[in-house]
């Protein structure tokens, strides 16, 4: 155990966190089309079909990214040595656990089920909030609060996700919570990024960026609220940050692609709080779940690929410079949300065709991933520093 927990997957989160989402990304939306045609049997769970499908893509890949980076970042916001070698080697055997429990633990007893299914997020948040709450005074990031509510507020929603009577909510406060997380991140890399890729200087308006985090944390609970209510926080939220968007020089962005695709992203939350708005205030037809997968194949599905490119890349030493595959990775993942959200309200009677198009998108572009980063990420870094 000592030995392997010195292995280079082993000396900081993003490695085995991204490996893992690598291989989830490539295999759970394969697996949720192959179910949705008939090929494949629904899972052995308590729970229906689309809430294995939205509980996996939420808590099994999108956690796995989630959770990659923040054991990555807390350590650099705190400036600690930050988790490593059997600490990860547990959190990576708990979320392979709840990938066994959520898929073939129906009928297992309630308890194990209960302890299997909740391990990797209930172990993971609380280390989380260990680090960012112990050295609270030493953080770089004031608004590092927000992660410290957020983290907490995902084992809520993963209760009501897999609530027969709160799937909607439940859906909605995930959804809502990965908003936000990715509404911090952004803020933060796409300051760095311009700046680095074009000297640029995006605006940063201390009121603006907390009334637009503020609003973010307030749809975290919209399911308690008035659908006019959650309407107008939908809008005003939406109007702010594509007010935003507009100073953050966006005519800049879009000549590369690797940083133009975390622009998509952002225009994909944007767009998501509108049709999320008015679907509060008005019946619109929509052909599959069009807000939830604008937000998990625009912002989730365009966003992380970019990530983990970046991260994989420039904390293992190398020049974090996106070449030809990478480039085609992230053009892979916008051909998938064009398929996913856009071909379906045109072409509505090729429903499944649309879904075995967007999931071949998403094996393609994350095995690109796994085959090229995995073995990266299994080796020491280039440049001879630990970690």
């Amino acid at each position: 155990m000592a030995l392997h927990s010195k292995h280079p997957l082993w000396l900081v989160g993003f490695r085995p966190f991204f490996s893992l989402a690598c291989l989830a990304g490539m295999i759970l939306p394969v697996i949720w089309a192959l179910m949705f045609g008939g090929s494949l049997p629904a899972p052995d769970a308590r729970f229906s079909a689309i809430q294995w499908h939205a509980h996996e893509m939420f808590f099994g890949f999108g956690w796995a990214v989630l959770g990659g980076f923040l054991l990555t970042s807390t350590k650099n916001w705190v400036n600690i040595r930050g988790y490593h070698g059997p600490a990860l080697m547990l959190l990576a055997g708990c979320w392979i656990v709840e990938r066994i429990a959520m898929s073939f633990g129906g009928h297992w007893p309630t308890p194990l089920f209960i302890v299997a299914s909740n391990l990797f997020l209930g172990c993971i948040a609380a280390m989380l909030m260990w680090t960012l709450l112990r050295y609270r005074q030493q953080d770089s990031y004031r608004d590092n609060i927000f992660f410290i509510v957020m983290l907490p507020a995902f084992l809520f929603a993963k209760f009501m996700l897999l609530s027969g009577n709160d799937y909607e909510a439940g859906e909605r406060m995930c959804i809502a919570l990965f908003r936000l997380a990715f509404l911090v991140m952004l803020e933060r890399t796409l300051t760095q990024f311009m700046k680095a890729a074009f000297q640029a200087e995006i605006l940063r308006n201390p009121k603006l960026d907390l009334a637009i985090k503020l609003l973010g944390l307030v749809l975290v609970v919209d399911f308690a609220l008035p659908g006019p209510y959650t309407a107008a926080v939908s809008f005003l939220l939406a109007a702010l940050l594509a007010i935003r968007f507009v100073f953050w020089k966006p005519q800049l962005a879009f000549r590369r692609i690797d940083i133009g695709i975390m622009y998509v992203g952002y225009l994909a939350i944007v767009g998501q709080l509108v049709i999320d708005g008015l679907g509060q205030v008005a019946s619109f037809v929509w052909v599959g779940s069009v807000s939830v997968h604008l937000f998990t194949f625009g912002a989730m599905g365009c966003v992380i690929p970019a990530m983990i490119v970046r991260i994989s890349k420039g904390h293992t030493g190398r020049k974090v410079m996106f070449d030809g595959l990478d480039k085609a990775t992230l053009y892979i993942m916008l051909l998938g949300l064009i398929v996913r959200v856009v071909m379906p309200q045109f072409a509505p009677g090729a429903y499944l065709g649309w879904i075995h198009a967007a999931a071949t998108c998403w094996l393609l572009a994350f095995g690109i991933l796994a085959v090229r980063y995995i073995p990266m990420l299994m080796q020491p870094r280039v440049d001879g520093r630990i970690h």
